[in-house]
């Protein structure tokens, strides 16, 4: 499943009732249900999963392989792998991901922005070569101001 050999175990909690505040970086996986007043970053180098429950808040940037959105994002969202936005989502932010799942009822607030394998680079022209100037048109009636509904 999303080319992660196994799924990431949420070792972490914030509960319903805390507040964090200050950036958040965790390993593995980290559940959200209070909330947090800061950036929650996962650590690279190994799948990661962050899930933000229905009363879970976050202001600030998110960034996890696999994001599971029930709550509230204030700010960018970056999922690597999978986005997922439960009915209760609302997020105010532009939001990167390579694959989404948005179930009907979902908020956003801001750019999608599907992260692709990028487009090959389009062929430039080649140097000392000017770019060949359009048709010139001609007015059948000089003089006259130009009138659309004419031929």
């Amino acid at each position: 499943m999303l080319g992660i050999k196994r799924q990431p175990s949420v070792r972490s909690v914030i509960g319903a009732g805390m507040r964090v505040q200050g950036p958040c970086a965790f390993p593995d996986g980290l559940q959200i249900d209070g909330a947090v007043l800061g950036d929650v970053v996962a650590e690279g180098g190994q799948p990661s999963v962050l899930v933000i429950g229905e009363a879970g808040r976050v202001e600030g940037a998110v960034s996890a392989d696999h994001v599971v959105i029930a709550g509230t994002v204030v700010g960018p969202v970056l999922a690597r792998e999978l986005l997922e936005l439960q009915p209760t989502a609302r997020v105010q932010g532009d939001v990167r991901y390579k694959t989404l799942e948005m179930q009907q009822g979902a908020v956003i607030a801001g750019q999608l922005q599907p992260q692709l394998t990028p487009p090959p680079a389009a062929p430039e022209a080649p140097l000392g070569r000017a770019s060949e100037p359009a048709e010139p048109t001609l007015d059948p009636e000089p003089g006259l101001p130009p009138n659309p509904d004419r031929p």
